[in-house]
């Protein structure tokens, strides 16, 4: 005995194409919010003891601040996922699970943005502006990249997350 198929109406495909966007839209939903709480774990790992690591470097770190918000509705707008400070330094950090260029290359950009946002308030003229991106996966490539741009580079590693040992001849960016 044969199945009795039941024709495909206008009616049916229309019904089986909005239950199949309403699975997808829950998914991607899903998949968005896993994708935020691996970046909260992220941003959270490098928190960890990174200001003891950019103490050991010579920086006096008293402060953090994290997801620092600048310029809402000017041009120079953004966001910084780690802000440390030091009285006349202050070390911006951009966090991803995997660092690219493309991440260091729009980091170097918010440095600039927040930097001309600083200036145009008349509160930044002494202060000193340091980058760094952080990363748990970091090609060899992402890494020489960001130090050709004079960036610190964080990475995941035994005791967490760690600063890469600059090369010889380093000197960090300021903006």
């Amino acid at each position: 005995m044969s199945q009795q198929q039941v024709p495909l109406t206008a009616e049916i495909i229309f019904e089986m194409f909005r239950e199949t966007r309403e699975q997808i839209k829950a998914t991607n939903q899903a998949v968005g919010k896993l994708s935020s709480r691996v970046g909260e774990l992220v941003e959270n790992m490098v928190a960890g003891n990174i200001i003891a690591q950019f103490r050991e470097l010579g920086y006096k770190v008293k402060a953090r601040c994290e997801n620092k918000s600048f310029g809402e509705g000017t041009k120079d707008c953004g966001e910084i996922d780690l802000l440390l400070e030091d009285g006349d330094t202050a070390i911006l950090i951009e966090a991803k699970t995997t660092l690219k260029t493309d991440d260091v290359s729009d980091h170097i950009e918010r440095l600039e943005k927040y930097r001309r946002y600083i200036d145009s308030n008349g509160s930044g003229e002494k202060r000193r502006y340091v980058g760094a991106v952080a990363g748990t996966i970091v090609a060899d490539n992402v890494v020489e990249f960001a130090y050709a741009n004079g960036l610190y580079v964080i990475v995941q590693s035994a005791r967490a997350v760690e600063i890469v040992t600059p090369p010889k001849g380093f000197k960090a960016k300021e903006w």
